[in-house]
């Protein structure tokens, strides 16, 4: 009886998985082809913004130089009563200064853009289970990317990272973990928080930590957390399997995923990961 049981359960987790790798599977596919949609246009919109700023600034020189010739109608006092109501009406001042500042804005967000597409790239890429050195920094940084909008009005994000040796690993399940603890950490968070992010080598493994100043967890939930469904969140905010599935992969990497939080102080999450994969686990 003991043995069936021992086999069901492992069964299950061999299920869960299947599960997981399929999701993973589907995320990369759908984030590679957001990617790739939005590229193709976002490359002529670049292309253009750099056009456009070299031409503005072309035409803000004629325009100074035409100012610069005012007095040289001033004997045609038509011509001047007409230029200078023209000049009032358009504010030229005004759009001398403002034209250069929505050009750059505009560039500026295209090139935001542009990162969140390298970002969805990396996140797809080598989601086939495959062990890739996998640079946990960038990864960190295209995660923040993609969960920016989420986190800006609600946390600053503060860098504490150390010199980090590239990580032998799955690496678009790594940053699915780091978006999850990034996402969590906001929600904790009212507003006007902090959310910390801290790297550093420990013996033969690398550790991650995400650290809110939220409202912290409860003692009585702490050790819930990494249950499958297990959530204090409102109906339809939270699955209750995103840290659950997030203890999963960390585990299919030989790695630990471990909490820590106080009421009223935060929560902090820790991503031990060992730096290079053992031979059984690359064949697993």
């Amino acid at each position: 009886t003991a043995n069936l049981a021992k086999a069901n359960e492992e069964l299950q987790a061999a299920q869960k998985q299947l599960l997981q790798s399929e999701k993973l599977a589907s995320i990369g596919q759908l984030a590679a082809g957001v990617a790739h949609e939005i590229n193709n246009p976002m490359a002529f919109v670049g292309a253009n913004m750099q056009e456009l700023s070299r031409n503005l600034d072309d035409v803000l020189a004629l325009l100074k130089f035409y100012q610069s010739c005012d007095d040289l109608i001033a004997t045609d006092s038509a011509r001047q009563a007409e230029l200078t109501a023209l000049q009032s009406e358009i504010e030229v001042e005004y759009i001398m200064e403002d034209l250069p500042a929505l050009v750059g804005e505009s560039a500026d967000g295209a090139e935001r853009v542009k990162k969140i597409v390298s970002a969805l790239r990396d996140f797809s890429h080598g989601d086939t289970g495959d062990w890739q050195s996998f640079d946990m920094h960038r990864g960190i940084e295209s995660t923040l990317s993609l969960v920016r909008n989420d986190l800006k009005d609600k946390a600053t994000i503060h860098r504490a990272f150390q010199e980090l040796p590239e990580v032998e690993c799955n690496g678009s399940q790594i940053q699915q973990v780091i978006m999850n603890l990034l996402v969590n950490a906001g929600q904790a968070i009212e507003a006007n928080g902090n959310i910390t992010i801290r790297t550093c080598v420990v013996g033969e493994s690398v550790q991650v930590e995400v650290a809110d100043d939220g409202a912290g967890i409860a003692p009585e939930h702490l050790a819930k957390v990494f249950d499958p469904f297990f959530t204090t969140k409102d109906v339809g905010v939270g699955s209750g399997l995103g840290l659950s599935i997030s203890y999963g992969i960390v585990q299919s990497h030989g790695g630990e995923l471990s909490v820590d939080s106080e009421l009223g102080v935060g929560t902090t999450f820790t991503i031990t990961l060992p730096i290079a994969q053992a031979t059984q686990a690359k064949v697993a």
